[in-house]
């Protein structure tokens, strides 16, 4: 399973008459929320028709499930999706059919509705019912760590959701410097966020050093400016992206952290040819996600700041 999943919920998981009382939509929508808001996404089936639901006040809309469509909108967790089906859909039975038809486009993690879709659809393992989770095997499935190749095809496959909705991404490296043939696939992960609007804001961290012990050198300004300029400088601009390089005294660990999700990189952003090079990613907390974004914050002084620049420029 991705660090970050995307699923497809039918209107009726938010709906109060969907469930035998108040406290069990409650216990319900709370088990889904605290997952969703720290691993998924939602997919916004239709090109947003699925959002605009909701605005329907003849449907006794359960207080939890507004509490989750909200936060799904200010968290940025809603994946645009464009329409598969020829008709709109008009019941929670054809958003499920929607929701299966996009999945054959783009899979999904899953697919969540409530008990009278899931006996319908009671045939396709992608489905369950929100009461029934615990036995979905998608859901089972749910890890906070994936083991993956070090390779840019595996990069690519774990970070796809991150690198297109994201709104901020940090690279976190101390040692990436795109001029080396072990990080010549790195511009690969930035220019997968061409064509986005707004642009993300990208932010690359790096220290203002080579080599470690007696054989640590401090690499002059200029040289280390021009290692990113000679790499990133066209494909970016061609791209319509930029990216703020952030050079740093220290610091050893390796992240990605975004407003989406963070994640623990052992080996950082390189990449290697030697076979059964696997190395081992972990979803971050949001407490240790979030101290993580301010220990990098030039404000924070947790580290100090050498120096700063952007590319292009």
């Amino acid at each position: 399973m991705a660090l970050l999943a995307e699923y497809a919920l039918t209107p009726d998981v938010f709906d109060a008459e969907s469930y035998s009382s108040g406290e069990v939509g409650d216990i319900h929508l709370q088990h889904l929320k605290e997952a969703i808001l720290h691993e998924a996404l939602v997919r916004n089936l239709r090109h947003g028709r699925w959002l605009h639901v909701f605005s329907d006040n003849d449907r006794a809309w359960h207080q939890r499930g507004r509490e989750l469509l909200r936060k799904l909108v200010t968290q940025n967790r809603l994946n645009c999706f464009q329409p598969v089906l020829t008709d709109e859909p008009t019941t929670d039975d054809g958003w499920c059919s929607e929701a299966i038809a996009s999945h054959e486009v783009v899979p999904l993690a899953g697919v969540v509705v409530t008990s009278d879709p899931a006996n319908k659809f009671n045939n396709v393992d992608l489905v369950s019912a929100i009461g029934n989770l615990r036995n979905a095997n998608w859901w089972r499935q749910r890890s906070p760590s994936v083991r993956l190749s070090r390779n840019l095809a595996d990069y690519q496959e774990h970070l796809r959701l991150v690198l297109r909705c994201a709104n901020s991404i940090m690279f976190i490296d101390p040692h990436l410097d795109p001029t080396q043939p072990r990080y010549s696939h790195f511009v690969n992960l930035l220019l997968a966020m061409e064509g986005r609007s707004p642009r993300p804001l990208i932010e690359i961290h790096r220290v203002c050093y080579v080599g470690s012990g007696p054989k640590r050198q401090i690499i002059p300004q200029a040289e280390l400016e021009q290692w990113f300029k000679q790499k990133l400088t066209d494909p970016l601009r061609d791209a319509g992206l930029e990216a703020h390089i952030f050079v740093w005294d220290d610091f050893h660990d390796r992240y990605l952290i975004s407003n989406l999700v963070g994640v623990s990189i052992p080996y950082g952003f390189d990449t290697t040819r030697q076979p059964g090079s696997i190395t081992t990613w972990t979803r971050l907390g949001r407490a240790d996600r979030d101290d993580i974004q301010r220990e990098f914050d030039p404000a924070s002084n947790r580290h100090t700041l050498r120096y700063s620049f952007i590319v292009p420029q």
